[in-house]
């Protein structure tokens, strides 16, 4: 089988390549039968194998959980745009995929406070055009 990966899987470190075999779902197929055969033709212990799936797992829940507790940070450094961050405002206002991605922090006071934002934002139009 020949591999056109650069560097090529053969020439990685065992660190390496039970990186590749702990996180399948990151590689392809192709790398991943190549990496795991290095690692048999290495005589690697499968257990270092299983090892490293398993800390793989721990660092994705890890990383979700740190995106669902991530905090909206709607304020900035810069006075040109008046120390608002209004992208993050913007996605705050008129973001429905805040849950579905993995932010449930933001999701949990997205709810909370948009219907009254948005009041808000109605009731000074329509005093500004009375």
């Amino acid at each position: 089988m020949t591999e056109d990966f650069k560097p090529p899987i053969k020439s990685r470190t065992t660190e390496e390549l039970l990186a590749i075999a702990g996180a399948p779902k990151k590689w392809n197929e192709r790398a991943l039968k190549l990496a795991l055969d290095e690692l048999y033709n290495r005589k690697v212990d499968t257990k270092q194998i299983d090892q490293a799936k398993h800390l793989e797992k721990r660092q994705v829940e890890f990383e979700a959980l740190k995106k669902a507790k991530k905090r909206s940070n709607f304020f900035s450094y810069n006075p040109r745009h008046l120390f608002i961050n209004w992208a993050e405002v913007f996605m705050f206002l008129f973001s429905w995929e805040y849950e579905k991605d993995g932010f449930l922090y933001k999701a949990k006071i997205q709810r909370k406070y948009r219907p009254i934002i948005i009041i808000v934002i109605v009731v000074l139009i329509i005093y500004s055009s009375i």
